[in-house]
């Protein structure tokens, strides 16, 4: 666990019971912090009195700060009530990164975007592995409260949210990563602009040692060609460029990857790295490992080969009579489904749930390889017209075993018509909160649905 003992008898404010305000609790009572808590649930509330926890009243705890779940809105309209009174009173806000960002001396390599974060950290972490000791935690897996200490020459690799990014002012990352953005959360910032500036918070802190940190930055939209530009002027960071649509310091072309002139591996060879998105993760991740730390490229080339991806993102469940079944549950919005029906045809597709901004515009591309759409979640009505403008098949399920079971049948009858091979795809391109607890509660519910479908 980190050593948080540079908090001993200070008072702080936890906001937010979670997963991550409970870690944070337990870890700063162990350090011998003087804790408040609140959670709007009255059950977390008593849950953690049970535990010995004073529940927060500013006024008489006076915390030096409140430790903030991030998910929970601290400015704009929806703002709570509490994050507004501390505002008032000049109390701080911060979430445990700061904490964290403040307690260790080792590497934080920090990755952010829109899209493909979660893959990108965890293929970082993997084939970082295989040269130093790592930690990964933040936005994927752990906590980093709960993460183990290494020694000075381990990295902490970290995916980090817009709202973490708001809340984490002490970070000063020795390698960032920066995939993409485009429009997400704005209901909770506002605006693009705002959502943006969030993000750009990845490059703020300079590393405390001296050393110029690294800066990998994907340049294939103009926002993010923009921030490169704008972070290579000021001078701070040493910045590398990644593209998949063009030459650049390290770039993908034709499935292969590229070091300046020079070839370093042929993507297409790994399984994980199928699509041009994984394309620029893989991309991303190598630039970081070869420009931070010097890493031969054949080596950083074989450490990331046998990566095997993630669970929710475009994994191959099960294949039943060459039909195949994938769970692509972490596409919350159009963008990263898009990036899943790029990939295959005669896409058996199933969708819907708490529609996010702009709902499914962008894919229209892809929607000659759907030969069929099961929906459900709240979304689905308003899914339902704009798949209906598109002649596209669909039918409106609710829940996601009777799409399961729909699509299956439907694949199966068909299979032996002319055309590629079917795939029934789960690629929501929706939040999941309507009907699960997680993208990944929703993910592991149609792997088990999956599992038990017959073969005949």
């Amino acid at each position: 666990m980190i050593d948080l003992s540079a908090f001993r008898g200070r008072r702080i404010g936890i906001v937010g019971l979670g997963k991550t305000g409970e870690a944070s609790m337990q870890a700063l009572r162990e350090a011998g912090a003087e804790i408040t808590v609140w959670d709007d649930s009255l059950s977390k509330r008593e849950a953690a009195q049970l535990q010995g926890f004073q529940i927060l009243d500013l006024d008489k705890a006076k915390p030096e700060f409140l430790l903030w779940s991030p998910g929970i809105p601290h400015y704009g309209p929806n703002a709570h009530p509490l994050a507004v009174e501390a505002q008032e009173t000049a109390i701080p806000l911060v979430c445990d990164i700061e904490l964290f960002a403040q307690s260790i001396q080792n590497d934080i390599l920090a990755i952010t975007g829109t899209n493909g974060k979660s893959t990108t950290t965890a293929l970082l972490a993997h084939a970082l592995a295989q040269f130093r000791p790592v930690e990964m935690g933040g936005n994927i897996g752990n906590p980093v409260l709960q993460l183990n200490s290494l020694d000075k020459n381990g990295s902490y690799i970290l995916e980090l949210s817009s709202y973490q990014l708001e809340l984490s002012p002490s970070l000063r990352p020795a390698g960032a990563i920066l995939l993409n953005i485009t429009p997400d959360h704005l209901a909770r910032h506002g605006d693009m602009e705002t959502y943006i500036k969030a993000k750009e918070n990845i490059f703020a802190g300079i590393h405390r040692n001296g050393r110029k940190p690294v800066a990998v930055i994907a340049i294939d939209s103009d926002v993010t060609k923009r921030i490169a530009e704008r972070v290579k002027l000021e001078g701070d960071w040493q910045v590398v460029a990644v593209s998949t649509q063009g030459k650049a310091m390290v770039y993908a072309e034709s499935s292969k990857l590229y070091d300046g002139d020079v070839q370093v591996m042929d993507l297409s060879l790994t399984p994980a790295f199928k699509g041009q998105h994984n394309h620029e993760n893989a991309a991303c991740a190598y630039a970081l490992m070869r420009h931070l730390y010097g890493y031969e490229p054949e080596k950083i080339a074989f450490a990331m080969s046998s990566f095997q991806g993630l669970p929710h993102r475009q994994h191959l469940v099960r294949t039943i009579n060459g039909i195949s079944y994938i769970n692509d549950s972490k596409a919350t919005n159009a963008e990263a489904t898009g990036h899943a029906l790029a990939c295959t045809r005669n896409i058996y597709w199933i969708l819907g749930g708490q529609a996010k901004e702009g709902g499914l515009k962008g894919l229209e591309n892809y929607m000659d390889r759907i030969t069929h759409a099961f929906l459900i979640g709240e979304a689905a009505e308003e899914f339902a017209k704009w798949l209906k403008a598109s002649d596209i098949p669909h039918t409106i399920c609710g829940t996601l075993d009777v799409a399961v079971e729909a699509a299956h049948k439907l694949a199966q009858d068909n299979r032996g018509m002319p055309g590629e091979p079917a795939t029934v795809l789960l690629s929501p391109a929706c939040a999941s909160w309507d009907q699960f607890k997680s993208f990944e509660h929703r993910g592991d519910v149609f792997t088990g649905l999956v599992e038990k479908l017959p073969e005949e």
